[in-house]
C-alpha cells in the first residue's frame, strides 16, 4: 500500500522545481497521487477495509486543496502538473 523510499525519491527528483526541493506543491501532489493509486488498488481487492478508505478520502482531499492552492498561485504550473500526472481536472 505504501510507496517505497526509492520510488518516493524518484518522484521528488522528477517533480522538483529546484535542487533539494521536497515541499513544493508539485512534489507533494505527485507523492499523494502515487499513494492514492496504490491505495485504490488495495481497496479493489479489500472492499470492506473502511479504515483505509477513510485515509484514501483524506489524501484525495489534501491533494485537492494543494491543487487549488497551486491554481490560485500560478495557473500555468497547475495546468502543467495536471497534464503531467494525467489528472482529470
Amino acid at each position: 500500500m505504501s510507496i517505497t523510499a526509492d520510488r518516493k525519491q524518484e518522484l521528488i527528483k522528477e517533480y522538483a522545481v529546484k535542487d533539494g526541493d521536497t515541499g513544493s506543491p508539485e512534489v507533494q501532489v505527485a507523492v499523494l497521487t502515487e499513494r492514492i493509486s496504490n491505495l485504490t488498488e488495495h481497496l479493489k481487492t479489500h472492499g470492506k477495509d473502511f479504515h483505509s478508505r477513510r485515509g484514501l478520502l483524506m489524501m484525495v482531499g489534501q491533494r485537492r486543496r494543494l491543487l487549488d492552492y497551486l491554481k490560485k498561485k500560478d495557473e500555468s504550473r497547475y495546468e502543467g502538473l495536471v497534464k503531467k500526472l494525467g489528472l482529470r481536472r
